[in-house]
């Protein structure tokens, strides 16, 4: 059996790596993988060499949360493959437990002790049920991160200072380091103090993956036109010509705004025209509208459609001409292609974060593609162009500080 092989960037944060670290790789650079060559030498197992190399006669417990579509797809057992380990116990070489599960079931785990936890896709963040049981877990057992994007406020970072012991709990951190607004009707982080020993904190724990990319990434914004008089409308009458009803909130008239744009046939054509360009494509779309719209178009004879979101779950499809539509909430991250270089993102996601893990699907280190292209479409409208502003300054779209609502 050969032995367990690594990029020089991943034995480089492996060399780094520490009980409750955060190991941060863009999307496609090989977390998981990391983070099981960091668990492997825990257990006395020995990287970059000829022949494998057995860890001690009982290695720990190994516990990976991740998210409900890699645990479904078994995206975690081809990773653990190299290491001789599996979540099933015929298959696996030790006598250890080897336990994948989604984030919603992390209270299962609250009990469990003295094993290795990872923990893939960061989700700790606020103070809900998962960050208590996070914070339980941490006590008692070994564990790291994996997140492409660990943090966006300094208040994301506090169940991991948590877990690591820098603060007691949640109180301290507040009193020490956020200032809040006098002026708000609610509570809003006026700015934050102390951070330098913030930023001192940070970097004891994060972990960074220096990859270099082989591939070339070329994002292209496709305008489109939309309906100017009945977006006007519904922002003047504030009425709603899809339910034939008033609209109430903030919510309610960006949704109709989105519907309106996202609808025109325009953007339709747009798609088709892409498509006759690069016949494997992936299209990404946030509504259940949009879905009808995108299944609706005429694409060929020949060329096959699945689709991944809340209602169904099917396989990208294998043909010479194809399209694959991924809603973002259910398929932004977790699964990757490499039989395309080409994703369409009919409409923008209000998240940052979202997009850069949408992006990331085909960015992959086993691709066989130099050149990726990426096609945003999007119109000239007040909602779209308000979006792409919060996605190009790395923030996520806020409704109500968009519509000035009486």
């Amino acid at each position: 059996m050969a032995g367990i092989n690594l990029y020089d960037y991943q034995l480089e944060a492996v060399e780094k790596m520490k009980n409750g670290c955060i190991l941060c790789g863009g999307v496609g650079s090989g977390k998981s993988r990391t983070a099981l060559a960091y668990y492997y030498i825990q257990q006395n197992g020995k990287l970059n060499t000829d022949k494998y190399v057995r860890m001690g006669n009982a290695p720990k417990d190994l516990y990976i949360i991740t998210t409900a579509r890699k645990r479904d797809t078994m995206e975690w057992e081809g990773e653990l493959t190299p290491f001789l380990l599996s979540s099933h116990p015929e298959a696996n070489l030790y006598s250890n437990k080897v336990v994948i599960d989604s984030w919603n079931n992390i209270k299962k785990y609250s009990d469990v002790k003295d094993a290795f936890f990872i923990f893939d896709e960061q989700r700790v963040v606020g103070s809900g049920a998962w960050v208590k049981s996070f914070l339980k877990i941490a006590k008692s057992n070994d564990w790291i991160l994996l997140s492409a994007t660990p943090g966006d406020t300094w208040l994301d970072y506090i169940p991991v200072f948590l877990a690591n012991g820098f603060y007691k709990n949640r109180t301290e951190f507040m009193r020490e380091h956020v200032v809040f607004s006098r002026f708000s009707k609610f509570p809003k982080v006026d700015r934050y103090i102390g951070t330098r020993r913030l930023i001192r904190l940070r970097d004891r724990i994060l972990v960074n993956m220096d990859f270099k990319r082989n591939t070339i990434s070329h994002h292209e914004d496709i305008y489109v036109p939309y309906d100017i008089s009945a977006y006007k409308d519904a922002g003047k009458k504030r009425w709603d010509p899809y339910k034939n009803e008033p609209i109430t909130n903030a919510g309610g008239l960006c949704y109709v705004w989105r519907k309106i744009v996202n609808s025109d046939e325009a953007r339709q054509l747009a798609v088709l025209e892409l498509f006759e360009k690069h016949p494997r494509a992936i299209i990404f779309y946030n509504f259940d509208y949009e879905l009808d719209i995108l299944k609706g178009l005429c694409y060929g004879d020949k060329v096959e459609t699945a689709e991944w979101n809340g209602h169904k779950h099917q396989p990208v499809p294998k043909g010479k001409s194809w399209v694959y539509f991924v809603q973002y909430t259910a398929g932004a991250e977790g699964w990757n292609c490499i039989k395309t270089d080409t994703i369409i993102f009919y409409s923008q996601n209000y998240s940052y974060k979202v997009m850069q893990q949408a992006a990331g699907r085909i960015d992959r280190l086993n691709t066989p593609y130099t050149d990726l292209y990426y096609y945003h479409i999007k119109s000239r409208s007040g909602i779209d162009l308000a979006i792409s502003r919060a996605l190009k300054n790395k923030k996520k779209f806020n409704e109500s500080g968009f519509v000035k609502w009486d």
